[in-house]
């Protein structure tokens, strides 16, 4: 089957054991620091056809302390529904233990990070560093492929640089290994997130996979996700920044594009709600201290989309009273013209 084959309603990725139904085919990526457990499960709710954990190190998981250990399986989601959890690392050995690990855990869907273009990634020859080492690449896809019955998807970029544009390559490689859908952000490793991404090369990929292909980078709205799904002749899309700060971007995408049902998108009052419950979901599940840090990045998002008192926002940012951030969120959230209904 190739991916211009795949309904775009759904996407099938068979496994050894038991085969997962992506539908809609709009996924949220894995971003560091931000598509946590409480994000995910905020984004999940509107709904999208599979959530990415954040990236997590093959060889730390493995190695850590049972407690530590216990803590990111917690964070990873193992067991939650449409949730893939990304895995990264340069060593076969302990990619396939993490990978089995994670199976075990409850994990739907294992995926492979070789996009990440992080100095820190990069500089232990993981994340887009694979890029450069192909044939090292696959021995990795084999591993972990070798170690679960759960469907291996794999995350990568169009190439190292523009010398090294081998993404369709390594793909159909990837795919003759076992991996079941590929997601193609449409920039090099040494593009960082510069530039416009790419969707039209993403179909070189797509001509070669012979597995579903997901366009990733630059795609915040159901316009941005045409556009890439009209070039790229990809199976469907990847939401990454364009999720900050409205959640359900990805069921709005899913509407407009796939037939599926339009969100109820919060406005006034509502709207307060859902940052209100994020904000304690995200203090309960971190912490008050840690909590309230992690919280201002995604509050900040909320109250910029919102276009909320810029006085009042730097108030919530800088306040270390849980109780003092949900007193204010009305007043960030809620356009004066509607504090009357939203009372």
């Amino acid at each position: 089957m190739t991916a211009t084959d795949t309904p775009f309603d759904k996407i099938t990725l068979a496994g050894a054991g038991t085969g997962v139904d992506i539908t809609p085919p709009v996924l949220l990526a894995p971003l560091a620091g931000i598509t946590d457990l409480p994000f995910r499960r905020v984004v999940a709710r509107f709904g999208a056809g599979l959530v990415v954990s954040e990236m997590v190190a093959s060889q730390e998981m493995v190695q850590a302390k049972p407690s530590m250990r216990a803590r990111a399986r917690s964070e990873l989601g193992l067991g939650e529904a449409r949730t893939a959890v990304q895995i990264a690392g340069r060593d076969p050995h302990w990619m396939a233990q993490a990978a089995r690990m994670v199976e075990d855990g409850g994990a739907e869907v294992i995926d492979i990070n070789m996009g990440c273009p992080a100095k820190k990634v990069v500089g232990g020859m993981s994340g887009s560093a694979l890029m450069r080492e192909p044939d090292h690449a696959l021995r990795l896809v084999d591993a972990v492929v070798g170690a679960v019955s759960i469907p291996v998807t794999l995350k990568t970029r169009l190439g190292w640089d523009d010398d090294c544009l081998n993404a369709a390559q390594l793909v159909g490689r990837a795919a003759a290994s076992g991996v079941r859908m590929v997601t193609i952000h449409g920039r090099t490793r040494c593009q960082f997130y510069k530039g416009r991404a790419n969707w039209r090369a993403i179909g070189d990929v797509v001509r070669a996979a012979g597995i579903p292909v997901i366009a990733n980078g630059d795609i915040i709205c159901a316009d941005t996700a045409r556009m890439a799904l009209s070039q790229s002749g990809a199976a469907g899309v990847m939401v990454g920044r364009g999720a900050q700060g409205q959640p359900w971007v990805l069921a709005q995408i899913a509407a407009d594009l796939f037939g599926q049902p339009h969100p109820v998108v919060p406005t006034g009052r509502a709207l307060v709600d859902l940052v209100a419950a994020h904000y304690e979901d995200m203090l309960a599940f971190y912490g008050i201290a840690l909590g309230m840090k992690v919280a201002r990045k995604h509050l900040g998002w909320y109250t910029q989309q919102a276009q909320g008192c810029a006085q009042i926002r730097r108030m919530i940012q800088t306040s270390h009273d849980p109780a003092q951030v949900l007193g204010l969120l009305p007043d960030a959230l809620v356009p004066v013209a509607d504090m009357g209904q939203a009372a």
